[in-house]
């Protein structure tokens, strides 16, 4: 199972305000733990939405918001995507993030078979493995 453990974003990285040499040693740390056990996949943090452009769809069409925004509890700070056995492995994992403050959200990833009601001859759930095998074959 694969789950995104989601880095709320706060005050602090919506202004800019870097992290100390001690947090960015503490969250190495965690990282390397992560890759070491063999269930880390992907993790990056984010900029602050002052860099980010919001594209919204409404009855077709697109409208295009640039950041900043305002209501940073909704904004994404950074990501870890991780393989486990369980959600509960995973909220053990979101745990051990070295946050003094903070808020992780943990979810589960929709595997294709989870949409398997809407694709009852699975044509859709095949096309999509074939791209993701692609996908995993480039990098």
């Amino acid at each position: 199972m694969r789950f995104m453990l989601i880095v709320k974003a706060n005050k602090d990285s919506e202004t800019g305000k870097l992290p100390t040499e001690a947090e960015l040693n503490a969250m190495g740390a965690f990282n390397e733990e992560l890759f070491k056990s063999g269930v880390l996949l992907a993790g990056e943090g984010l900029l602050s939405s002052a860099k980010g452009t919001r594209v919204k769809f409404a009855s077709g069409k697109s409208t295009i918001v640039d950041g900043p925004f305002a209501e940073t509890k909704e904004l994404v700070g950074g990501f870890w995507i991780l393989q486990v056995k369980s959600k509960e492995e995973a909220v053990a994992w979101a745990r051990k993030v070295p946050f003094v403050d903070g808020e992780i959200e943990v979810r589960q990833v929709a595997e294709s078979q989870d949409f398997a009601a809407s694709d009852p001859s699975g044509e859709v759930r095949r096309k999509e493995e074939a791209l993701r095998q692609r996908v995993s074959a480039q990098s």
